[in-house]
């Protein structure tokens, strides 16, 4: 038996991922630390619909009991792909595999693995003559079996043995829809960076649309059939993309139990795996205002905090009521509000991704990057076409909102996306990433802020010293401030 490639970790996301390169052709040796799982996976194929598992691949589906048969019947150089949990139990597995395989196979991680930990593993296994990629592998369920969006990081020189598999079985785009949403994006754990920045931008577009949502229905008083045809509406125009259109879906479900509309019934307590969190982490290290993506990670954080809230609720006033003016101006406020922000979100995303290429001495192709989120993955929207546009006319573009494009955009946008904050505000109805976006796009608009009576500050408690407005950048300075003081 020669497989063309072998999977381990056979949960959700394995399994269809496995499917997906069975269905394109590729013979797929698969493992999981509990046999039982991998039988049922592989007794389950006939029983899948079409749709599902294509006619004829189910017999290239291979299932190994032992992880020594299961590395053996591998062709050479072997391609090893790794969908487990994150952390300790990617190690183990390498550990394990590391004693089985020789100089020049290549282990594969496309897991959400923390990029941190994809560094550490690409020196380790090229010290010990493997090759490594790390993958961050976008899209859920559906993406993983149609197709989902792959960002590659890892050894460039392994990266030609795995590249037919992984665009095969990538999310295709372009004219005649033949362009994959995967190619190869940098050294070590680029891959994964890139994904965890996919994940961030996707914390702030959800968060984003969330407070749209919230404007709506609790300041404009809209129903879930109206929010419905908004979201739509929004849908057809320059907010088209996944999540806006499985929200307008969302507006649609009823509860079996109840007879009243699902969202309804769901808690306002909103979970996380952690990714976002990182990115905002990295951005504090790196010193980039990544306001927005870390303030949607508080977002979550504070719904958590139910219980509170409800008892806050009962002691804490605040404004109340509803939209009293125009009601469709106000749906048009929101809505260029949020394309606003997307593109702020956007915006502080790529500049992420520049500091931390400068970091780590990555070179990132961020119109690539583009591309591969035009499909597949869960932020896709039509606007990544003009992003990687921007990115293409512009080598080194310093930011996003400096080309011609988007910087139209954002003056569009700027007068209702004001209104929609001042609405926010005046109904005492919180609207977090709207507002950081904003004040992000004033603050870096802003050829000067009140730095300079920080700085005075920080010199006058602790003598940190400053740099003058009238002298050479790089001159550092210091005043007595105690003693220079005048007498009142």
């Amino acid at each position: 038996m020669h497989n063309d490639i072998g999977l381990i970790g056979l949960a959700v996301m394995g399994q269809n991922l496995v499917l997906n390169m069975a269905n394109h052709g590729f013979s797929v040796a698969v493992y999981n630390r509990t046999a039982a799982t991998m039988r049922g996976f592989v007794d389950g194929l006939g029983d899948e619909p079409e749709d599902k598992v294509w006619p004829g691949s189910a017999g290239r589906i291979h299932g190994y009991s032992s992880l020594q048969e299961f590395v053996a019947s591998l062709q050479r150089p072997r391609r090893v792909m790794l969908m487990v949990k994150a952390g300790a139990a990617v190690d183990a597995v390498i550990a394990d595999l590391q004693a089985l395989l020789e100089p020049g196979d290549i282990i594969i991680d496309g897991g959400n693995s923390d990029y941190r930990d994809s560094n550490r593993r690409a020196a380790a296994l090229r010290e010990a003559g493997l090759g490594f990629i790390g993958a961050g592998v976008s899209g859920g369920e559906e993406g993983a079996l149609k197709g989902p969006s792959i960002m590659p990081g890892g050894h460039a020189d392994a990266w030609p043995a795995v590249r037919n598999i992984f665009q095969a079985i990538a999310a295709k785009v372009g004219p005649g829809s033949n362009i994959p949403c995967c190619e190869w994006v940098g050294e070590d754990g680029a891959g994964h960076y890139v994904k965890m920045v996919h994940n961030g931008i996707e914390y702030g577009d959800m968060q984003l649309i969330c407070e749209a949502y919230f404007l709506l229905r609790e300041g404009a008083g809209l129903d879930n059939e109206e929010l419905y045809r908004v979201f739509r509406d929004w849908n057809e125009g320059e907010l088209s993309s996944y999540l806006v259109e499985i929200t307008r879906d969302i507006f649609t479900v009823r509860d079996p139990e109840t007879g009243d509309y699902l969202l309804d019934r769901i808690l306002d307590t909103a979970a996380q795996k952690g990714t976002g969190k990182l990115m905002s982490q990295h951005a504090l290290d790196l010193g980039v205002p990544t306001t927005l993506i870390t303030e949607a990670v508080f977002a979550r954080c504070l719904s958590a905090q139910k219980d509170a809230r409800v008892r806050a609720s009962a002691l804490l006033p605040g404004p109340g009521g509803t939209f009293d003016g125009d009601c469709q101006l106000f749906i048009n406020d929101v809505r260029q509000a949020l394309y606003a922000s997307k593109l702020v979100s956007y915006a502080q995303g790529f500049a992420q991704l520049d500091a931390a290429a400068a970091e780590f001495g990555w070179q990132l192709d961020n119109a690539g990057i583009a591309m591969l989120w035009r499909g597949g993955c869960i932020i896709r929207s039509v606007f990544l076409e003009e992003i990687a546009g921007a990115f293409g006319r512009a080598a080194g573009l310093e930011n996003l909102l400096l080309d011609d494009f988007f910087r139209s955009a954002i003056l569009a946008a700027q007068p209702a996306w004001r209104r929609a904050v001042v609405s926010a505000v005046q109904l005492g109805l919180p609207a977090p990433a709207f507002a950081a976006a904003l004040a992000w796009y004033d603050g870096y608009r802003s050829a000067r802020l009140p730095a300079n009576l920080l700085q005075a500050q920080r010199d006058y408690f602790g003598a940190h010293t400053y740099e003058r407005s009238d002298r050479p950048r790089g001159e550092r300075f210091h005043t007595d401030w105690l003693g220079a003081r005048k007498l009142s």
